[in-house]
């Protein structure tokens, strides 16, 4: 009787060994450990793999570290267009003010500015500067005439904007430079980029040089090669409202339909609204 109980009681222990075995070896829930790649230099971390949806480890690599993601701006994360760069596109009145770009130019400048004197009126004239080294009689009439100067670069750099700081800098002294030797003294307060292009960077040197940088919200387009002055007209009398910069060109290519449209352009925006000149 002894010997057959000894014999129940290992049969019993030997069950629950069995027993301990097979809990030991049977899965868990928990995610399975891949460790991750770490940097040159830096201890590996142990990261979990995404479970996947039917509970098993994924195989499709490590969870993100959401800990070292960056977090969206303003921008991303409300969908708000960014901030407009600080540059001036009315008049602040209701007045308009016309822009003429690219001169001084010696066939077309002198024909606006014959318009502007027989009707009176003052405009901004966005000067390059390799044209007033060529030209500086017509930059003295321009200020002579009571007109307002613009720097517009050297040679209308398109990407001047784009470039290193003291690059833009140099550029805008330069222009500068060659209109004071044109008109000692004369007064430069507005810089326009070329193209519209416009950069902080650009903004900032001329703010640093004592420019105001000036924009435009009505752009009829007569620098196209087939621009017609009825387009021309159109499209400005479409556009403009009080307090617009009305953008034109006496420079850069031919401009007899820039002229025509002149004619009955400073009439109908003097009696509309006036036009005054930026300050």
């Amino acid at each position: 009787m002894m010997q057959r109980a000894a014999l129940g009681a290992g049969a019993v222990a030997l069950a629950l060994l069995l027993a301990a075995g097979c809990m030991a070896s049977r899965p868990t829930d928990r995610p399975a450990f891949r460790t991750a790649p770490a940097p040159a230099g830096s201890p590996a971390t142990a990261r979990p793999t995404a479970p996947s949806p039917s509970g098993a480890p994924s195989s499709t690599g490590p969870v993100p570290d959401l800990s070292s993601t960056p977090t969206p701006g303003p921008t991303a994360s409300t969908g708000t267009a960014p901030a407009p760069l600080p540059v001036r596109r009315t008049t602040g009145r209701r007045g308009v003010a016309l822009t003429f770009d690219d001169g001084p130019h010696p066939v077309w400048t002198p024909q606006v500015l014959d318009q502007l004197r027989a009707a009176r009126v003052k405009a901004t004239f966005c000067v390059v500067g390799s044209q007033v080294r060529r030209h500086p009689a017509l930059v003295a009439r321009i200020v002579r005439e009571g007109h307002t100067l613009c720097n517009h670069t050297w040679h209308h750099e398109l990407d001047l904007g784009s470039r290193p700081p003291a690059e833009i800098r140099a550029n805008l002294e330069r222009t500068n430079r060659e209109i004071q030797r044109a008109v000692p003294g004369s007064r430069i307060p507005f810089f326009r980029h070329p193209g519209g292009r416009w950069t902080e960077t650009a903004i900032s040197v001329a703010e640093e040089l004592g420019m105001t940088s000036i924009d435009w919200d009505v752009d009829p387009r007569d620098w196209e090669k087939k621009a017609k002055a009825t387009v021309i007209t159109e499209r400005v009398l479409t556009k403009v409202r009080p307090g617009s910069i009305v953008l034109l060109h006496d420079g850069g290519g031919d401009r007899a339909a820039t002229l025509d449209a002149c004619d009955s352009l400073i009439d109908n925006l003097r009696n509309r609204y006036g036009i005054v000149p930026l300050q």
